[in-house]
């Protein structure tokens, strides 16, 4: 990379951290003052859209009562906002690590710092929510905590923020879809509705060092990125809803975990969750190639 190529990335970065610092100060949210923790649950009123759910439409869900299946979808929220919680701290860990390396003085770090703090709310706003309606926190089954160790040391660059992008606009797409559902709780829509608004920046300053990344990467460099991307993006769509979900409606796991991959209205709801990601990344140059079954498994690409 030439000195004037450097040297115009990180006036880039500066601008687009200037921007997202501006916006950051100018709104805001406090989960522990902007939300009515005390806020009755309303009955009969949903946590999760029914064609969302992920045994809708199988031979399962049509033997569920309606109680068990909005119970269902609380259980699968839970789920998804416990996997947030994990894949948040993932990202703060390889946040931390990168303004360790920069310029403390700059927009670039302080604005890393100001997301560090927004995922810091967000975490705690997705734990409230799962104890607010008495709902474990699931997150990721074991054996996947402990791979996700290596993450901050084998995840640089581009990779890095491509990998996290996939849980965050997997979830804004649920959640754009969730603030606007006026069947569904209350509480569900507010959440959802903070963490979209103060997401977009993230994804702002992510997808720009994705691409300033992938433009500086050779040949090597980008097959590695690409398959670290891959391997893990199917844990991040593996991981959403924890099989453990469905015992708390009184199923079999294993029966309906086997049920959820199988059904096409869930697998469709994976794709359409991920399209908009997915397009970034192969405009990226992310998608293609050995990886190719990887993404399919995980239900970001069509069979």
């Amino acid at each position: 990379m030439s000195r004037v190529t450097q040297v115009a990335k990180v006036a880039d970065r500066e601008r687009t951290a200037a921007r997202l610092l501006k916006s950051s100060a100018d709104k805001f949210y406090d989960p522990l003052v902007d939300i009515d923790w005390d806020a009755p649950v309303v009955a009969g009123k949903h946590y999760h859209p029914e064609h969302r759910v992920s045994l809708y439409g199988t031979d399962l869900w049509d033997r569920m009562t309606p109680e068990q299946r909005i119970e269902l979808g609380k259980h699968e929220i839970a789920s998804i906002a416990s996997n947030g919680i994990f894949f948040e701290v993932l990202l703060m860990q390889m946040l931390l690590k990168q303004v360790y390396k920069h310029d403390p003085t700059s927009d670039h770090v302080h604005y890393m710092l100001a997301e560090i703090a927004d995922e810091c709310r967000h975490s705690t706003m997705f734990g409230k929510a799962c104890k607010r309606f008495g709902a474990p926190a699931y997150g990721p089954p074991w054996w996947v905590k402990q791979l996700a160790k290596a993450l901050p040391v084998f995840g640089q660059g581009p990779s890095a923020y491509a990998a996290i992008l996939v849980a965050e606009e997997v979830l804004d797409r649920m959640q754009r879809e969730h603030m606007n559902d006026e069947s569904l709780q209350p509480l569900i829509r507010m959440v959802n509705r903070i963490h979209v608004l103060e997401e977009a920046r993230h994804v702002t300053f992510a997808r720009q060092e994705v691409v300033q990344g992938m433009a500086g990467a050779g040949p090597v460099a980008r097959h590695y990125h690409r398959a670290l991307t891959a391997v893990v993006s199917y844990f991040v769509m593996l991981c959403l809803v924890n099989p453990k979900v469905y015992a708390a409606v009184g199923l079999d796991p294993k029966v309906a975990a086997r049920a959820a991959r199988e059904n096409p209205h869930f697998r469709a709801t994976l794709h359409y969750w991920g399209e908009r990601i997915m397009k970034f990344l192969d405009e990226a140059g992310l998608v293609g190639g050995p990886t190719m079954p990887l993404w399919r498994k995980a239900g970001l690409v069509k069979k």
